[in-house]
């Protein structure tokens, strides 16, 4: 049974511990696989990336970055897979299951002439809870983010899917 659906939706990635907050509205499709899975797949905005400031005037520049990249999230109640995929220079998969270690890759795009690069960090998801009847109204997951011994924050990612 697989049936999708256009649908708004917020996404917000906050750090308990850092500065570090990242907001996304927009339209993404919802695809449900089964009764309890679903695959949502949106195109994050182009980003705005600053360039370094300029020798003889000192100022920095913005520049709109017109990759776009693509973001998939495979949803249950039991376990949750990100994967950032696109032109840019980074790509990751994270996949986060309640009371479990799961794993945070990163491949890093540098000179073409040169393979990819990837590093991966361990996460250790808290909490894990999907709100909705029979689609997906609400995600809510509260993680750690491991480097093996060098705990790198505490992260609440919220998904807000609106019908």
């Amino acid at each position: 049974m697989l049936t999708h659906h256009r649908l708004p939706i917020c996404l917000s990635l906050v750090s308990t511990d850092l500065p570090i907050w990242f907001t996304v509205e927009t339209a993404a499709t919802l695809y449900q696989k089964d009764q309890e899975r679903f695959h949502l797949l949106l195109r994050e905005p182009a980003l705005q990336e600053l360039t370094p400031q300029d020798p003889t005037t000192g100022e920095t520049h913005s520049t709109k970055n017109n990759n776009h990249r693509l973001l998939w999230l495979e949803i249950s109640p039991y376990r949750v897979m990100m994967t950032m995929q696109g032109h840019g220079s980074l790509s990751y998969r994270h996949l986060w299951e309640r009371g479990v270690y799961g794993i945070s890759r990163y491949w890093l795009r540098g000179d073409t002439l040169k393979p990819h690069e990837s590093f991966q960090l361990r996460n250790y998801t808290r909490f894990l809870q999907l709100e909705g009847n029979s689609l997906p109204q609400r995600l809510e997951l509260t993680y750690e983010l491991w480097s093996k011994n060098l705990q790198l924050g505490c992260y609440v990612l919220t998904l807000q899917i609106h019908h």
